[in-house]
């Protein structure tokens, strides 16, 4: 597990390593719909809230689908299409997955009303703004944002098609020749938004395969990480 340390907030980002999962999916796959035994699953998720204090009972995910739209969350909430998850209640854990892809965090800091929000942030999701619209949904002023492990630029190769609007988007040193920084795109998507301040992991899942999932790496076949985050009430 990773903590991100923010004052009125737990946030976690969790890793592989500490669950009951088997072969491809050990061990703390947090994905349902990975192909792991759904039993295995719950009870990783049981375990990556039981590390920040979290009530299982309560925590909310989407269906991911690489979108834009981020929700309000509501207690033990399922299977709405989005990538999004934001709460102002104490209490109230939710969680984005990722497997490459980067999982951030942003969180009211300061004397604002206490708000936190989790995002599943893919190439074609920061493209289609869900960092802004994140942004939107808690309000700019105050905010600190968490980007945590993704696919680096060390080895995320992409074609063309992706690499032409992510140079037109996000301007220079974003790409080093078909290698794309997802971790520098997105945080300049977030300080374009608004977002001052921005902690960035900078751990590549594709190397570090002792560490974390990587869906490129394992060809589709393997787990999920995440963020989990709440409100400290």
């Amino acid at each position: 597990m990773i903590r991100w340390e923010v004052d009125g907030y737990e946030v976690v980002f969790t890793t592989r390593v500490g669950g009951v999962s088997e072969g491809a999916y050990a061990s703390l796959n947090l994905g349902r719909k990975s192909g792991d035994d759904v039993e295995r699953v719950d009870e990783n998720r049981r375990i990556a809230c039981e590390s920040i204090a979290a009530n299982v009972e309560k925590l909310a995910l989407n269906h991911q689908v690489h979108s834009d739209r981020v929700l309000r969350a509501a207690a033990a909430s399922r299977g709405e299409r989005a990538d999004g998850l934001w709460t102002d209640e104490p209490g109230l854990p939710i969680l984005a997955l990722s497997a490459d892809c980067l999982p951030i965090a942003l969180a009211r800091a300061g004397g604002e009303q206490p708000a936190v929000a989790v995002l599943h942030v893919g190439w074609r999701g920061l493209l289609a703004g869900i960092v802004a619209a994140g942004v939107r949904a808690l309000g700019a002023d105050g905010l600190a944002a968490a980007i945590g492990p993704g696919i680096g630029p060390c080895c995320y190769e992409v074609g063309e098609e992706v690499a032409a609007p992510y140079r037109e988007r996000f301007g220079d040193g974003v790409l080093t020749g078909n290698r794309l920084d997802l971790w520098t795109s997105a945080e300049r998507a977030l300080r374009a938004a608004g977002v001052e301040h921005v902690h960035r992991l900078d751990r590549c899942t594709a190397c570090e395969g002792d560490a974390f999932f990587s869906h490129r790496r394992d060809a589709g076949r393997t787990g999920r990480q995440g963020v989990i985050a709440y409100v400290a009430g």
